[in-house]
């Protein structure tokens, strides 16, 4: 391996280097060289700084976090396609194949659009290309459903990549999570497509060929198949919501263990705890962001539970909110954003704890919104500069009182 790097650094690299054939593409070289590498540049002038994990490591911790939402949701997406579609005889190598061929080309088109957009911007603005891109084109996939059409997937990742953090100045700049603005651009773009009673089970069409996978009963165009949020949220005023979730065969087992209709990457909080965890000890994602945002998730639901509101929703217990929709997907993996969420331990505790709030609120006082957690969070990061310097802004305040104190003394 040394040859081929010696062979590469004297032949391959000045190419792309200042003054080189190829110098425009030099984001591209770049790219792929630390890609299998370790890169060996300094920075000129102290001071510096070693350590064992730099920004290519830690986006890759948050991409092996991810992987047992994509795993578990490549599995229910199959499993609710064939149970739906009357697949009496499916195994669970059925379900799997069912499910990666809905699942991976969503998540191929995700990477590969936005990956065009974001070499072209780094090619433009003559920067390395940003390694951020690895963790955003898995979280969007995963915050969608599985029958998505694709050329919707290409428009929704191309407006967060470039609305959400391009036109800001690229990473390090963006105030929005780009995963969430490109998914709450087709949310309200195109609804009928992301929402609703018919996007959440598979049809025919949608995976491969039925005499690989299984035979399909009958080709149908749609299956009606509400979310828990949808059947929450439904429930009229005087009814258990509860009974309702039951009546529509949700209880809080299969909401935990993930094989219900939902986005790709959400239903399962086993999945996304053995994210949570493996993040958490790594010291990859704030710990304060998560627990804040259930504690304010539960304070919010209990709040709602002991109001005497002619609500099902609201009289939900808040055990329910924490397992239905992507609440907890979007707590542990998108709130936790370091560049879009508050920087200061306090802040931190602060965002966290409102997003849990709203969500809640938005959840039960606008059934227009089951799912708050999407809002909740952009609504955040948007407030998190202001969070953070008010608290910046009250630590100075204390500073100086006590300095004044130990001058009058």
């Amino acid at each position: 391996m040394k040859f081929l790097f010696d062979f590469m650094e004297k032949n391959i690299a000045p190419l792309f280097e200042k003054g080189g054939k190829f110098e425009r593409l030099y984001p591209l070289y770049e790219a792929g060289d630390t890609f299998v590498r370790t890169p060996g540049d300094v920075t000129p002038s102290a001071p510096h700084v070693r350590d064992s994990i730099d920004q290519k490591r830690l986006m890759m911790f948050v991409i092996y976090a991810l992987l047992p939402c994509l795993f578990l949701g490549i599995w229910n997406a199959g499993n609710q396609f064939n149970i739906n579609n009357g697949v009496a005889d499916a195994t669970l190598m059925t379900d799997l194949l069912r499910g990666a061929a809905m699942v991976l080309p969503i998540v191929m088109v995700s990477y590969i659009v936005g990956g065009i957009w974001e070499v072209l911007f780094a090619v433009v603005r003559r920067h390395e290309i940003n390694e951020g891109f690895l963790v955003t084109g898995m979280l969007f996939p995963l915050v969608l459903p599985p029958t998505l059409p694709l050329w919707q997937v290409a428009v929704g990742i191309s407006f967060g990549v470039i609305i959400g953090k391009e036109i800001f100045g690229g990473v390090g700049y963006n105030i929005l999570n780009p995963a969430l603005t490109g998914r709450a651009f087709l949310f309200f773009a195109y609804p009928a497509q992301i929402s609703g009673d018919k996007v959440w089970v598979g049809t025919a069409q949608t995976a491969l060929d039925n005499s690989i996978l299984g035979t399909v009963a009958e080709n149908v165009d749609g299956v009606t198949m509400a979310t828990p949020l949808a059947i929450a949220a439904a429930a009229e005023k005087g009814t258990d919501a509860i009974q309702a979730l039951g009546d529509a065969g949700f209880s809080l087992w299969n909401m935990t263990v993930g094989n219900i209709p939902g986005c790709i990457g959400s239903t399962s909080v086993i999945a996304i705890v053995l994210g949570m965890v493996f993040l958490i000890i790594t010291g990859i994602a704030s710990w304060r962001v998560m627990a804040s945002g259930i504690i304010g998730c539960i304070a919010m639901g209990a709040l709602f539970n002991a109001l005497p509101l002619d609500n099902a929703f609201a009289s939900l217990p808040f055990v329910y909110h924490l397992v239905m929709g992507g609440f907890l997907f979007g707590i542990v993996f998108m709130a936790t954003d370091p560049v879009s969420c508050s920087a200061t331990n306090t802040g931190k505790w602060i965002y966290g704890f409102l997003i849990g709030a709203l969500t809640v609120l938005i959840r039960v006082a606008n059934p227009a919104y089951p799912e708050g957690a999407m809002l909740a969070i952009l609504f955040m990061n948007v407030m998190a500069p202001l969070i953070d310097h008010f608290v910046v802004q009250s630590h100075i305040k204390k500073r100086t009182a006590y300095a004044r104190a130990l001058n009058n003394a």
